[in-house]
């Protein structure tokens, strides 16, 4: 068995002759630029691009296996060098059970399927080019497509307040929208982590992942997934989210919940943070109030949801958050120790001092144990790294 870091979200900005994706998603965000960036300086070993149903990229796939530069796995994915491509699609549902958008991720096993997928969600959307696209039909009518084609259904960063499942989708309960039977997997999202929600007696029976989101090449990997597999394929992956034949997740990688930009209630109208039980911005008196993620965890807790044993939630510091740490200095790191993956989970805190000032060699070490001090974020800013 070996330990494949895994990241199951993560956008493309453009394609390659320049055409929009993902709107809000950097120009560089290409498919090439993220496979080679997962591949050498990541150290990624499986990813989800959740944007392979936009008919350009299916088109680049089949270029890049037409040149022979990825080859499609006989158990499901596509390998990039040292990289598995597990093909995903994230898709807004707003149907009349809905009291908001939500967000859910759709992966497939081969290109074939994704591409009979993408078929069949363009007579539903408005514009099959762009990601995140509103799809008209139920929530649970898009359940029954994905697992016609084989395929995971998992919904995204649930607890987000905007365009997520606890965030305003439903009102206490995933059966308000979708079939519980047909979830494989939770994605908590920023802002949130297992121990958070462990008072939440509905999702105790899923197994919780953790990715990036990334919207830039560089917050790639800020959070991630450590699973036991076989070899990185999508078979594979469905063995470790059922828990089969000792296959399973090992540990999620994720910020402290107190870095997530929407950890407290913020005012939206002057953003100042607001204490969680008030209803009313204590500097503008204003009451339109943007609920922080950790308010609304605690208003979907139940005093006797189960005890559940779950993988370790390791509350890690990306080093792009590093104080002082700018773009010399990672490529110096990168340099001596290849990936930052290495650099995360191999590198002794000496040998990182060789290279780097001790003061960051320091922070480094205290980031990846999750011993740093962190001032909160919420209403759409990051929280801060307190030196």
């Amino acid at each position: 068995m070996n330990h494949i870091y895994t990241d199951l979200h993560i956008h493309i900005g453009r394609t390659a002759s320049g055409r929009p994706v993902k709107i809000t998603g950097s120009k560089t965000l290409t498919l090439h630029n993220i496979l080679h960036y997962a591949s050498t300086q990541k150290g990624l070993d499986m990813i989800g691009i959740i944007d392979c149903h936009s008919p350009e990229i299916i088109a680049e796939l089949e270029d890049l296996i037409k040149r022979g530069d990825m080859a499609e796995l006989a158990e499901g994915g596509l390998r990039y060098k040292n990289t598995t491509l597990i093909l995903g699609s994230e898709i807004e549902i707003y149907d009349s059970h809905c009291h908001g958008p939500i967000h859910v991720l759709a992966f497939l096993p081969t290109l074939e399927k994704m591409r009979a997928f993408s078929n069949w969600m363009s007579r539903y959307v408005k514009n099959i080019t762009l990601s995140s696209q509103r799809i008209y039909v139920t929530g649970k009518e898009l359940q029954y497509k994905v697992y016609e084609y084989g395929g995971l259904f998992v919904p995204a960063h649930v607890f987000t307040p905007f365009k997520s499942l606890y965030g305003k989708g439903v009102k206490a309960s995933l059966s308000e929208v979708f079939d519980p039977e047909l979830i494989d997997a939770i994605e908590l999202g920023l802002s949130s982590d297992t121990f958070m929600v462990n008072g939440i007696k509905e999702i105790q029976h899923y197994p919780f992942l953790t990715h990036s989101d990334a919207h830039s090449l560089g917050k790639m990997a800020r959070e991630y997934v450590s699973l036991k597999l076989k070899d990185a394929n999508f078979l594979e992956l469905r063995k470790a989210l059922k828990n089969e034949d000792e296959r399973g997740i090992l540990a999620n990688y994720g910020l402290n919940p107190l870095l997530g930009k929407y950890y407290n209630t913020v005012c939206a109208n002057c953003h100042k943070q607001v204490e969680n039980e008030l209803t009313q911005c204590f500097n503008c008196s204003s009451t339109k109030l943007i609920k922080g993620v950790s308010t609304r965890i605690k208003e979907l807790s139940d005093t006797d949801a189960p005890a559940v044993r779950r993988p370790p939630y390791i509350h890690q510091v990306p080093l792009d958050f590093i104080p002082g740490l700018g773009k010399a200095m990672l490529e110096r790191l990168l340099k001596a120790f290849g990936t930052e993956m290495n650099i995360l989970h191999h590198v002794s805190k000496q040998q990182l001092a060789d290279v780097v000032p001790e003061k960051i060699a320091d922070l480094i070490d205290k980031a990846r144990k999750g011993e740093l001090k962190i001032a909160h974020g919420g209403g759409g800013k990051y929280g801060k790294i307190i030196e």
